[in-house]
């Protein structure tokens, strides 16, 4: 029976414990999790505060869209798909047989300028030329008509003879008149150019002529305009028609420095100014981190930008928030990450 009783007793002190136990580790554990939220939601605050991030971001780099100023046929395609080209590269040739003969019909123009002005230039002499002889002609049918005049005063010639002088003289000097119409239509013609004859308006508009026949047949090469890398190669193909204005190849630049664009929310924007620090992260590169820079804030969000905005005057309309395009610079980068236009990233920018 003692040895019951100790048994028992023993239990007893054993449940008592575990109760107590669980008396006093309700109440911690409930002090625990709110201690432990509220010490989660002050960390979130203070990594958030300060600082704004969006992963709507891309690695951007400049690039240049080349076509050709003349239409033409494709009869030379001398780059390939990511290729590196330098400033003044040949890209692609058209066929310049048919530039080349305008080339030729303008250098012949131009000669028959030359001639037209030359000839211009003798007739104002031929003219003046004309003028002398026709006064020589009138001085001789006045000679004439006064002795005539006084042959028919002592009654040696006819009333018939004495007319047709005096009409001699009246057609003498309406040749006068005509000498120096046409002599003043000549001058006219040469204008106040009595220099080089290259200067002469004719000339001008035929050498105006030829200069453009030489461009189009210089156009026919069409060059790299920068440094870069050859891409979207697949509409330069040997036989194609290109067509002028119409896009053909593009070159990233290598020339000028990449940068990313982030599309932050307007409501981020209220504490971002440019040259703010930031950091960039590329999905591309796992645990590398960038250090950039806010270089501009964009003038329009990329709703107001699009092919089609968005029309917000109807009865359904619902309000959604816009992005606002920030450009930042890179400030370094390792040598060994190759920044690809069009990579997505991560951007933090620190406010504070």
């Amino acid at each position: 029976m003692t040895e019951m009783r100790k048994i028992d007793t023993a239990g007893a002190v054993a449940l008592d414990d575990g109760a107590g136990r669980r008396r006093w580790l309700r109440p911690v554990m409930m002090g625990i999790v709110p201690l432990l939220l509220l010490i989660g939601g002050g960390w979130m605050w203070w990594s958030g505060h300060g600082r704004v991030s969006t992963d709507n971001a891309y690695v951007q780099q400049d690039m240049v869209s080349v076509s050709a100023d003349v239409t033409g046929r494709l009869v030379e395609v001398a780059v390939r798909e990511n290729q590196r080209v330098r400033r003044g590269d040949l890209l692609f040739r058209i066929d310049a047989d048919p530039y080349r003969i305008a080339l030729q019909q303008a250098d012949a123009a131009v000669a028959s300028a030359r001639l037209q002005v030359a000839q211009l230039r003798t007739g104002v002499t031929t003219e003046t030329v004309g003028i002398r002889d026709a006064e020589e002609e009138v001085r001789f049918a006045q000679t004439d008509l006064r002795r005539q005049q006084e042959l028919l005063d002592k009654g040696f010639t006819t009333r018939a003879r004495y007319d047709e002088a005096r009409h001699a003289v009246e057609q003498a000097r309406n040749a006068v008149a005509e000498a120096r119409a046409k002599s003043a239509n000549a001058a006219a013609a040469v204008g106040p150019y009595s220099g080089p004859v290259d200067r002469h308006p004719l000339v001008q508009s035929a050498l105006a002529q030829r200069a453009k026949a030489a461009l189009d047949l210089q156009r026919t090469e069409v060059r790299a305009p920068v440094d870069g890398i050859v891409a979207q190669t697949d509409r330069l193909q040997t036989g194609n028609i290109a067509a002028t204005g119409i896009p053909l190849v593009s070159i990233v630049r290598t020339d000028s420095p990449a940068f990313v664009e982030a599309n932050f929310k307007e409501t981020d924007l209220d504490e971002m100014r440019i040259g703010q620090p930031a950091s960039v992260k590329l999905d591309a590169y796992p645990g590398v981190t960038l250090k950039a820079r806010v270089a501009s804030l964009g003038a329009g969000t990329g709703s107001e930008f699009s092919v089609l905005p968005a029309q917000n005057a109807s009865g359904n309309w619902v309000k959604v928030t816009q992005r606002v395009p920030v450009r930042l610079t890179l400030t370094d980068a390792p040598k060994d990450v190759t920044l690809i236009a069009g990579l997505s990233a991560k951007v933090t920018v620190e406010t504070e």
